[in-house]
C-alpha cells in the first residue's frame, strides 16, 4: 500500500535589507494571468516548481518588514534553501546609477524592485522558447495546455484548491507526441528546439551556476535557442542585470520612445541608448526600470488578429 501524501509545509522566513516590493520582483515568473504553475490568492504569492530535488510548491506572502514561506512536496526543502536567492538577496541594486532622468524617476518609484534567481533552467528555458516568434497570449496559452495535460498535480494544498501544476520533467517533455505540440499551437521548430533541450537536460541546467557570458554560450548551443531565448531565460535563473533582450519586438520600441521620444528604433538604437549602462552590467536592470513606466508609441493600425495553428 502506497504511503499517504505529505501536506505538512516546512517554512521560513526571509528579511530583506530595505525597502521590498514582492509581487514586482517574483511577476517576472508569470506566464499570463491563468499560467498553472504561479498564482496570486490571499496576499500570497503561490509557486510550482520541478527542482532538482523534485516537484515543490512555494507560497510566499509579505510578514511586516520580511517575508514568510511555506513549502510542500519532494522539493520543498531545496526551495527554501534557495528562498533568499530567489527572492533577490543576491541582488545589489545600489551599484546603479541612473544615466536618464526617467530611469531615475521609475526606481524612486520602485525602490522594491529585486532581480531574483530561480536556479532551474529549464522551467524558464521552456515558456522562453514558447514564446518565440508568437504573442504572448499565444504562448500562454501554449504553456498553460501542456502543463493542464502533461504535468502533474502541485504538492500541498495549491494543487486541490488552486488547480496548480508543476511541469513536466524533462523525459515527460521529450515524450509529448508531435500531434500535442500542434494542438497546444506549438509549431515544429519550436517543439524540436524544447526536446533537443530537455535531452540536455544536465548540461543546461549547469548553466545555473555560470557568469552570463558562459551560461549564453551553453544554452545558444543548442540548435533553436539564439540570444534572445537565453537572455529571457537568464534573466530569471541567475539574476543576470546585463541580460539585455535583443531581438524582442516591443522592447527595443519601449526603450527608444522613453528616453529619445523616437517611436521605431530597433536593437541597435536600443543598444545605443542602453550603452551608459554596459559598463556597469546594468542594462536588463535599466530596461526592467523602463517597462515599469509603461510607456509605449501610440498604435497606428489596429492590433492584428491571432491566427490559431491548432485548426490548420
Amino acid at each position: 500500500m502506497s504511503a499517504a501524501p505529505d501536506h505538512r509545509a516546512r517554512t521560513r522566513t526571509w528579511a530583506p535589507p530595505g525597502p521590498y516590493d514582492l509581487w514586482r520582483t517574483l511577476g517576472v515568473l508569470r506566464r499570463g494571468p491563468g499560467d498553472p504553475a504561479f498564482r496570486v490568492a490571499d496576499g500570497a504569492v503561490w509557486r510550482a516548481s520541478r527542482t532538482p530535488a523534485g516537484p515543490g510548491t512555494l507560497r510566499v506572502a509579505p510578514a511586516g518588514g520580511a517575508v514568510a514561506a511555506e513549502a510542500w512536496g519532494p522539493g520543498a526543502e531545496w526551495l527554501l534553501d534557495g528562498l533568499p536567492a530567489l527572492l533577490g538577496a543576491e541582488d545589489d541594486p545600489e551599484p546603479f546609477t541612473p544615466r536618464h532622468r526617467v530611469v531615475h524617476e521609475a526606481r524612486r518609484r520602485h525602490p522594491g524592485l529585486r532581480l531574483i534567481r530561480t536556479g532551474v533552467v529549464l522551467e524558464s528555458l521552456i515558456p522562453s522558447v514558447l514564446e518565440q516568434k508568437v504573442t504572448t497570449d499565444e504562448a500562454y496559452r501554449s504553456w498553460r495546455l501542456l502543463l493542464h495535460r502533461y504535468g502533474t498535480e502541485a504538492p500541498g494544498p495549491a494543487g486541490p484548491e488552486l488547480r496548480m501544476r508543476v511541469m513536466p520533467d524533462a523525459r515527460g517533455w521529450a515524450m509529448i507526441p508531435s500531434w500535442e505540440w500542434h494542438r497546444a499551437g506549438v509549431d515544429g521548430k519550436r517543439a524540436a528546439t524544447i526536446v533537443r533541450a530537455v535531452r540536455r537536460a544536465r548540461a543546461l541546467q549547469a548553466a545555473a551556476d555560470m557568469d552570463l557570458d558562459a551560461a549564453t554560450r551553453r544554452l545558444t548551443a543548442i540548435t533553436g535557442i539564439g540570444p534572445w531565448t537565453a537572455a529571457e531565460t537568464l534573466q530569471r535563473v541567475i539574476g543576470a542585470a546585463d541580460a539585455v533582450t535583443v531581438g524582442d519586438l516591443h522592447l527595443p520600441r519601449i526603450v527608444g520612445y522613453t528616453l529619445a521620444g523616437e517611436r521605431n528604433a530597433d536593437d541597435e538604437r536600443m543598444l545605443e541608448l542602453l550603452a551608459p549602462y554596459e559598463a556597469g552590467g546594468q542594462r536588463h536592470r535599466a530596461t526592467r526600470y523602463l517597462c515599469l513606466l509603461g510607456r509605449m508609441p501610440p498604435r497606428r493600425k489596429p492590433k492584428a488578429a491571432i491566427p490559431d495553428i491548432a485548426r490548420l
